[in-house]
C-alpha cells in the first residue's frame, strides 16, 4: 500500500477521485458508491506515484543517452527506477528539478509529432511498446526509432542549454 506524504498532494488525489466517482458513477445506486470510491481512490494514488517515478525517472532517462546511436535500443529496457524520492530532496534541488521539467515539457512540444506521441505514450503513461504501436497504428520498430529520435533530441538540446544530469 502506499502513503501520500504531502498533504496537498495527498488532498488532490482525493478531489481527483470524487471527480471520477461523480462523473462516471454518479447513476450508480449510492450503496455501491463505497466500494467503488475506493477502488478509483487506490487508482488514482497508484497513477499519481507512477507519474511522479516517470518525472523523477526523466533526469537519469536523458543522461543515459547522450551519444546513444542504436534506434533499435529501447530506453524503458535499459534503465531501471531511482529509488530517491522527490519527497526527500532538498528544496533547492527540487526546484531546479521543476525548473528542468518546465524546460523539457517546452523541448517535448517542438519534437515532431510522431516522435512526441511516442515518447509521451512510453514515457509519460509507461506504456509497453506493443501497446504504443497499436496506438499509433504503426511497427514496433517504428515506436523504438520515435523514442530513440525524441531522447536523442532532448538530450542534445539540454546539453546545449548547459544542463548537465
Amino acid at each position: 500500500m502506499f502513503a501520500v506524504q504531502n498533504q496537498e498532494t495527498a488532498l488532490d488525489i482525493v478531489q481527483d477521485a470524487m471527480m471520477k466517482l461523480a462523473e462516471k458513477y454518479g447513476n450508480h445506486p449510492s450503496g455501491e458508491w463505497p466500494m467503488l470510491f475506493q477502488r478509483i481512490l487506490q487508482n488514482t494514488i497508484r497513477d499519481s506515484f507512477r507519474r511522479s517515478k516517470v518525472r523523477s525517472l526523466w533526469m537519469t532517462l536523458f543522461s543515459s543517452f547522450v551519444g546513444s546511436d542504436d534506434e533499435d535500443t529501447d530506453p524503458l529496457d535499459i534503465i531501471s527506477a531511482s529509488s530517491e524520492s522527490v519527497a526527500f530532496q532538498s528544496p533547492q534541488k527540487q526546484l531546479e528539478q521543476a525548473q528542468i521539467l518546465t524546460l523539457l515539457e517546452r523541448e517535448i512540444e517542438k519534437l515532431p509529432a510522431r516522435q512526441r506521441e511516442a515518447f509521451l505514450l512510453r514515457y509519460w503513461e509507461e506504456m509497453g511498446i506493443t501497446e504504443t504501436a497499436s496506438i499509433m497504428g504503426c511497427s514496433e520498430g517504428s515506436v523504438k526509432t520515435h523514442c530513440s529520435r525524441a531522447t536523442h533530441t532532448l538530450a542534445v538540446t539540454l546539453k546545449a542549454k548547459g544542463i548537465t544530469l
